[in-house]
């Protein structure tokens, strides 16, 4: 349930609202916009008596919420949420680009992808550290001690860095060295870690399941939000579907449908949606042109030695002139790269 109160609400009326649904046991949340405030309620609103609160007259409506996700809703908050990471932002008028390697696989490696990606524009280093993989034999990243050289990565180029968290164990640690919280496709419904994770502050970046609905997409992000944390990034990489061409299946129609329902941020991760390297320049245009708040590329120096998803990277050179092209797209729909 929203309670929208007219623009010219007094503060005194507000609070006695809230008082008097606080006292009834259900959370009231307020978020105030430009021209007017509204009242969240969460919890069990069928104790509430809409005519009683629609009796005060610095009320203009009360607007019934249907889906299970609440914090996660446009209603709840209309405008546009941005996460601040460091001196970036996430959402807004310019686009996040999260760029790096699959995996982490050397301090030379990585800082220099670092050096390489901040010159073309990214401003955000994305690097593997622990790595899900589908064989239990493959490269399974270098753990904690790829932590530490993506912390040098970003000592020496000052870019914030993601990396994919995959135990409730490491929370801490990635609290302290990571500047965004990435959630993988796998741990989507993790609902344990989701938990954890929304008792922090931190920024997460949560990517959609491999065959999950938008719904359940943003009920998995209600998890993190529901423990207080706010602070989501919503990543679309891609879905699986009865095609085997690509890695994945890019659904270009869940950034506008998500930015419809809620206010989080969307970005798109192009590299992991194909699975294909050239596909990842046609897939990054179209993802900027139908509305998405960021990308996430994949980027390595020596894509035919890389560890992990070599396949799907990006060569610095080719990289740098796909984010010359962006520029011109981004430009055409109001943002800025």
């Amino acid at each position: 349930m929203i309670i929208v109160m007219k623009h010219n609400a007094s503060r005194e009326s507000i609070e006695v609202i809230k008082k008097e649904i606080i006292e009834k046991g259900v959370q009231a949340e307020e978020i105030k916009g430009e021209k007017r405030c509204v009242i969240g309620l969460v919890g069990d609103t069928s104790i509430i008596d809409p005519a009683q609160i629609e009796a005060n007259e610095e009320v203009e409506k009360i607007i019934h919420v249907q889906e299970s996700y609440k914090k996660a809703n446009r209603m709840f908050h209309p405008e546009d949420s941005i996460i601040p990471v460091g001196g970036e932002l996430i959402g807004g008028t310019k686009l996040a680009v999260m760029a790096g390697p699959c995996s982490v696989e050397s301090e030379e490696q990585i800082v220099g992808l670092a050096e390489e990606i901040k010159r073309s524009g990214a401003t955000f280093l994305r690097g593997g550290a622990f790595k899900p993989r589908t064989s239990p034999y493959s490269f399974q990243g270098m753990g904690l001690e790829g932590l530490e050289l993506l912390k040098i990565a970003r000592e020496k180029t000052g870019l914030p860095i993601v990396s994919e968290i995959m135990s409730p164990q490491y929370i801490e640690r990635f609290v302290e060295d990571v500047d965004v919280i990435q959630v993988g496709a796998r741990n989507m419904q993790n609902f344990d870690l989701l938990k954890q994770l929304g008792k922090t502050n931190k920024p997460i970046l949560l990517k959609r399941g491999l065959a999950a609905t938008i719904d359940e997409f943003l009920m998995s992000a209600e998890y993190i939000m529901a423990g207080g944390n706010e602070n989501v990034i919503l990543c679309e990489r891609g879905i699986r579907t009865y095609e085997t061409y690509t890695r994945n299946t890019l659904d270009l129609s869940a950034i506008p449908i998500i930015k419809k329902h809620s206010h989080l941020p969307v970005i798109v991760d192009p590299s992991h949606a194909g699975g294909i390297w050239w596909l990842v320049e046609p897939l990054a245009k179209a993802a900027v042109a139908v509305g998405a708040d960021g990308l996430m590329i994949e980027v390595h120096n020596n894509p035919a030695k890389a560890l992990s998803d070599g396949s799907q990277s990006l060569k610095p050179e080719k990289f740098s002139s796909l984010m010359q092209t962006l520029s011109i797209i981004a430009n055409a729909v109001d943002r800025e790269i």
